[in-house]
């Protein structure tokens, strides 16, 4: 084991250093391209390497003077500045476990995350973020815009760390939140070897070299921006951030990302789609793009060949598959024109990314190549944090070898294996819908509902309007008359916008199946 920051630099070039944790990476990575550019903001705003490795070393003394420990978690309301991602990696220099929440989230579903993790430190991007935070909590906060932070940040020393030496690829290195059937959100946890190899594999599969731009469309808190995040930063490459209130104007959107001359983009097919609706994207925008990756969920096929009619001749368009759960990504598929002139089906997954293991648990024995997928691999996350009933149901050994320990994920989707080795995506084997690119479990929009005392029953259904789009849509039986606006209302102060049903039907007795069950298929049909 190396003893110090500085021995580890002493020893080895970088080209040969032996890197086994984020916070070692990132030194590296800061040494090399101490001078280029690693954050870009629309604003013009530019942060060099050096300026963020310098930065995030003094918020690591910060926090460990706040009484943060190697193993502990920070929960950061992240706004994108400068500051708070030098939060991420200062957190991944000390060993400590960060956790981005979204600033928007109602209070009830909050204190759920926060009961979950357990934070030793709340961190407030800036004074434009306006937070319920749960009464009572008495968790220490950090504002990163107040004074106090300003005169402790200046007094702390920049040089790296000795302590980051110490941190394993094992440890943890950042919580994600995805829906949960119960209505408790699941905190999905990421080793620091688990990014690593996700780096290495960005790198590979999308050529990202310094001279690189990405986008950060995605929302800091969705597991589509750790693509973002960890490719360009651990590649000398620049992180082009940008905020929920920019991507809600396509126009706007379009021109940042045009003048910043960002080369390669990543996001939700939604977003894409919504450029296109809006008539935002003609052909001479993003000049200077390479990539379009997008995943998240299924890109219709009407709208994804209008893409390919903008950009196919002159930037590659890669769909992407990955649960959060196996560090955001687990296979690409370059989409051709062949791709987009059959509208039969959603483009491929693609093969596995090198370095995943994959079993197909069939749904029947006659058709073994059509099943639940199942994923193995140094991708695979360490578990739900705080939950290990979920843990172990989701976290298996592989049905089909118990000769020695070898867990694989459920993911719970159905795919199809393909005769020339490719998988295709069939749906899913449980109650859970991917809508706007978000993973939601119907169960959590019930769970909600039903936790209005008002309430006698609710059933929550996803109505396919076309390929990839779809709405949310509930059937509310309550016990006295309720007007439709304050049951809107009161699900918005628990649920997420995105997990808002579009319609609420206010109706009599709920249909039952025969085994008195709530019948989701009579559902559907009144929807």
């Amino acid at each position: 084991m190396v003893d110090s920051s500085s021995e580890w630099r002493t020893l080895a070039t970088p080209e040969a250093a032996y890197i086994y944790n984020l916070g070692l990476a990132f030194y590296q990575t800061a040494n090399r391209f101490a001078s280029h550019v690693a954050l870009c903001y629309p604003t013009g705003q530019t942060v060099t390497y050096d300026q963020l490795n310098k930065q995030s070393n003094r918020l690591a003394r910060l926090l460990i003077g706040k009484g943060v420990n190697r193993g502990d978690v920070v929960c950061i309301f992240n706004n994108k500045s400068f500051d708070a991602i030098a939060c991420i990696l200062a957190c991944l220099k000390i060993g400590a476990v960060y956790t981005n929440l979204d600033v928007s989230s109602p209070e009830e579903r909050l204190q759920k995350m926060l009961g979950t993790c357990q934070p030793v430190l709340l961190i407030l991007d800036n004074s434009d973020i306006v937070v319920d935070l749960p009464q009572g909590s008495e968790t220490p906060l950090l504002e990163l815009s107040s004074g106090e932070f300003e005169r402790l940040l200046a007094a702390e020393d920049d040089s790296d760390l000795d302590a980051t030496a110490s941190i394993t690829g094992a440890d943890p290195a950042y919580i994600m939140f995805t829906s949960g059937s119960t209505g408790f959100p699941k905190g999905a946890v990421m080793s620091h070897g688990n990014v690593l190899n996700l780096i290495r594999w960005a790198q590979t599969t999308f050529a990202i070299t310094p001279d690189d731009r990405l986008t950060n469309v995605n929302p800091i808190y969705f597991d589509n921006s750790v693509f973002d995040l960890y490719s360009s930063l651990f590649s000398g490459a620049s992180l082009c951030p940008v905020t929920t209130d920019i991507t809600q104007d396509a126009a706007k959107l379009v021109d940042i990302i045009n003048r910043l001359e960002c080369t390669l983009w990543f996001s939700v097919p939604s977003l894409l789609v919504y450029l296109l609706t809006m008539r935002a994207l003609q052909k001479d925008d993003f000049p200077a793009m390479k990539r379009i990756g997008f995943g998240g969920e299924g890109f219709p096929k009407a709208k994804l060949k209008e893409l390919y009619s903008l950009f196919g001749g002159r930037a590659q368009l890669v769909n992407v598959y990955g649960p959060t759960e196996c560090t955001c990504i687990c296979s690409s598929y370059p989409i051709t024109e062949a791709d987009v002139e059959d509208q039969s089906q959603l483009a491929p997954l693609g093969h596995l990314a090198p370095n995943f293991g994959h079993y197909i648990d069939p749904l029947e024995e006659s058709n073994p190549q059509f099943g639940e997928l199942l994923l193995s691999g140094p991708s695979v996350g360490l578990g739900y944090y705080n939950d290990q009933e979920r843990t172990q149901r989701a976290f298996v050994q592989h049905p089909a070898d118990n000769r020695c320990r070898n867990i694989m994920y459920r993911t719970g989707d159905l795919v199809r294996l393909a005769g020339d080795g490719r998988l295709h995506f069939c749906g899913r084997m449980d109650n859970q819908i991917k809508h706007m690119g978000y993973r939601i479990e119907l169960e959590e929009v019930e769970a909600a509902f039903n936790s209005l005392d008002y309430v006698d029953e609710v059933g929550v259904v996803y109505k396919q309007l076309q390929e990839g789009l779809g709405q949310i849509i509930a059937f509310v039986n309550c016990e006295a008359e309720v007007p439709q606006q304050q049951l809107s209302g009161d699900v918005k102060a628990i649920l997420p916008p995105y997990m808002v049903p579009k319609r609420i039907n206010v109706i009599g007795a709920l249909p039952k199946n025969a085994n008195g069950k709530i019948d989701r298929v009579k559902l559907k049909e009144l929807a």
